[in-house]
């Protein structure tokens, strides 16, 4: 059969729209997909993950809270990066085993991401019931300034004026923002993102795979960092904690402690660390075996 190519409206030169062709088309870059298969933690998750909290600290006060999600994720995300580092000091470990376990750690870190800023829109009273949405503020978060600036540049033409300046941002994209600018606002920050991260993520990959022991500093280092800019630009995103605690966050009547699969989204980047490594580790002593018998 004979191959049908397929027919564009836009000359070969021209820009897709939103800077990346549509989804599901052959053109649609590999690292894309992936990014929105990690980047799907479903609203139920993040309501009775918050919930969980609730039910173990029925007397904190929303602030209380906020620092607890903060000091969780930020652990979750250091602990994943001195692992992958770690494995550099094990005997048998090669520089290409610890290299896949940096991959792995990464998507567990966007996980972590997702379900730390979710919740803290939750908190703020803001259901982040649309994925698109949930993407746009997980990536805004993980850019940085550069990510803020795309969302004000995209607010204002949205609203036929310059830049817009939200005091705080986080609810402009879950809330305010016309449902139609969410769309070429994901994609363009989703393009950034992973030209930021062939820049930097790279080196940090690199880092993390030197022997010695260093490769742990680097990775649990740099990683908490990162963690740590996450943080700081959630306060920016979202302001103070509300001054009371959503009704629909509190615990059902009779409910039992959710904390073991509520928070296993956090959880599963170090089991997937632990096993990869495993894993990996058993196929690389194979391959050595292998050759020595040769």
């Amino acid at each position: 059969m004979a191959k049908v190519h397929r027919i564009h409206s836009m000359p070969n030169d021209a820009p897709w729209a939103g800077g990346l062709p549509p989804q599901g088309s052959a053109e649609h870059p590999r690292a894309i997909r992936a990014l929105d298969s990690v980047l799907r933690v479903q609203r139920p998750i993040v309501v009775a993950h918050l919930r969980s909290i609730r039910l173990r600290n029925p007397d904190a006060t929303t602030t209380q809270i906020v620092r607890m999600l903060e000091r969780r994720y930020l652990a979750a995300v250091t602990t994943g990066g001195a692992a992958v580092g770690a494995t550099a000091v094990v005997p048998g470990i090669g520089t290409g085993v610890t290299l896949a376990l940096s991959g792995v750690e990464t998507i567990g870190f966007l996980d972590a991401t997702a379900l730390f800023a979710q919740s803290l829109a939750e908190l703020h009273g803001i259901p982040v019931d649309n994925p698109d949405r949930a993407r746009a503020l997980v990536l805004t978060l993980m850019l940085g300034q550069e990510g803020v600036d795309l969302v004000a540049q995209l607010a204002g033409q949205a609203a036929g004026r310059g830049p817009a300046r939200s005091a705080y941002w986080g609810e402009l994209i879950t809330k305010s923002l016309p449902r139609a600018a969410v769309g070429p606002l994901v994609d363009r920050l989703k393009t950034a993102f992973i030209h930021q991260f062939a820049a930097k993520g790279s080196a940090s990959v690199i880092g993390k795979a030197l022997p010695f022991g260093i490769g742990a500093a680097v990775g649990g280092t740099g990683n908490h960092l990162l963690g740590r800019r996450v943080v700081i630009g959630s306060r920016r995103a979202f302001g103070q904690a509300p001054q009371e605690y959503p009704a629909e966050l509190e615990p059902r009547p009779g409910a039992t402690r959710l904390e073991a699969s509520a928070f296993g989204t956090l959880r599963r980047a170090g089991s997937a660390l632990g096993s990869s490594g495993r894993r990996l580790l058993h196929i690389d002593t194979l391959g050595r075996s292998f050759h020595r018998t040769e």
